[in-house]
């Protein structure tokens, strides 16, 4: 019973981080463009007296594709390509993600749990086969629309994925001779160290440079700016889906996020400790979970004061109507109501103690909640990175993937075999 719920709760927490993030994701990409450029983004669609900062927005946007009319041109010959070809795209985008292990392997009654939708022993060798394989359905949509705008835009795709795809398999090389493992969770458990006790032995740290050769081709993966080339607003209209529409058009931006956040939680697992927490890994946090927990119980109503705070500051109604002033008053109630709940078990949990079991499941909710936050750190600089560099030309990517990246890579693995070798010497 209990590996059949944590099976759940593994494919609940692969959905929502890979799907069910996208109208988050849409509503951060606004308010962060917004702030960037010096405006105020969506902020004025409610529920009653929600806004929740313009969220509702993602939501409404999301129920109009819902509902939207389904038109499919009546030019487009192979209609079976035309349907199929976002569905591609999303599953594609939403498999690779299914590998990514939340937390380190959870031990219950002695039978072991391995902390990912799909426990698969492939390891980033399934990320590389799904990742690669969604460009097919940009081929396919772009090819069968009919249109010299949606044709050129999967001409791009496919050669913008032959540049960047050999510099990221490349990279990966590297780290599978530091590492010794193509299992994910093995990959993370070797950044558990550090260096000289102070520095995580993060992938980071061990290979620079493929992790800046791998974060570069993780965007030309997601086709996002600067990489966005397969459908340049300014070149190509919408370039691959300029003839799609409602969901088969909402299928392609939900694939795009989820690639967003497939390609986020690779880079955390890959290069930034994935679940491992700087300095405490998993034996250290089980040996110490009292301090630990006393940790969280001082550190959360800070945390909920210091929001709530912000809340009242930046949230103040204007005129006669008072409706943000009612939601800040109910989300400074449910989250403080929230943060003393948690403080509550806690202090249970501290008061009657834990058993092993206890243990093992305490420091996987700890695991997995440093996974979301380095996730969505790596999120946040997905978008940053959207807003803030400007769109590469069509051959600038082509030299930079065959002229500067594989070179790199090539070279990066050359060196670390000779580190391995001289080193087990």
């Amino acid at each position: 019973m209990e590996s059949i719920i944590i099976i759940v709760i593994n494919i609940f927490l692969a959905i929502i981080l890979a799907v069910g993030m996208t109208p988050v994701f849409v509503w951060w990409e606004r308010r962060v463009s917004g702030f960037m450029q010096d405006r105020t983004g969506p902020n004025r669609c409610n529920i009653g007296p929600f806004r929740l900062g313009g969220l509702i927005q993602s939501f409404a946007d999301m129920l109009k594709l819902v509902f939207k009319e389904d038109f499919t041109p009546s030019h487009i010959k192979y209609k079976f390509f035309f349907t199929v070809a976002p569905i591609i795209v999303f599953f594609c985008s939403f498999l690779t993600f299914a590998v990514i292990p939340f937390a380190d392997v959870l031990v219950i009654d002695g039978k072991e749990n391995i902390m990912q939708a799909i426990p698969s022993e492939l390891g980033i060798m399934w990320f590389i086969a799904f990742a690669g394989l969604s460009v097919y359905g940009i081929i396919l949509g772009g090819y069968s629309s009919g249109s010299k705008y949606g044709l050129l835009g999967s001409i791009r795709a496919s050669a913008q994925v032959i540049s960047y795809e050999a510099a990221m398999g490349l990279a990966i090389i590297s780290m599978i001779l530091s590492y010794g493992s193509i299992h994910l969770t093995d990959m993370v458990n070797a950044q558990a160290g550090t260096y000289l006790g102070v520095i995580p032995m993060w992938g980071i740290f061990i290979q620079p440079l493929a992790a800046i050769i791998f974060i570069v081709c993780a965007f030309a993966e997601t086709n996002r700016a600067p990489f966005d080339l397969a459908e340049g607003e300014s070149e190509l209209v919408a370039g691959y889906h300029t003839e799609y529409s409602a969901m088969k058009f909402g299928l392609f931006q939900v694939g795009e996020y989820a690639a967003m956040s497939a390609s986020s939680a690779i880079i955390v697992t890959l290069f930034f400790g994935g679940y491992q927490i700087p300095w405490l890994d998993t034996s250290t946090i089980q040996s110490n979970i009292n301090y630990v927990i006393m940790g969280i119980i001082i550190i959360l109503p800070i945390k909920a004061y210091i929001l709530t705070t912000w809340m009242k500051k930046n949230n103040k109604s204007k005129n006669a109507d008072t409706s943000r002033d009612k939601e800040t008053k109910i989300l400074t109630f449910a989250f403080w109501g929230l943060s003393l709940f948690i403080m509550a078990i806690l202090v249970l949990f501290l008061i009657t103690g834990l058993g092993t079991n206890g243990i093992n499941i305490v420091t996987t909710v700890i695991q997995v909640g440093t996974f979301l936050i380095k996730f969505f750190m790596m999120a946040f600089v997905f978008i940053w990175i959207r807003w803030t560099v400007l769109r590469f030309r069509y051959d600038q990517l082509q030299m930079l993937g065959w002229k500067v990246l594989i070179p790199l890579a090539l070279l990066n693995i050359v060196v670390t075999a000779i580190v391995i070798v001289v080193g087990n010497n």
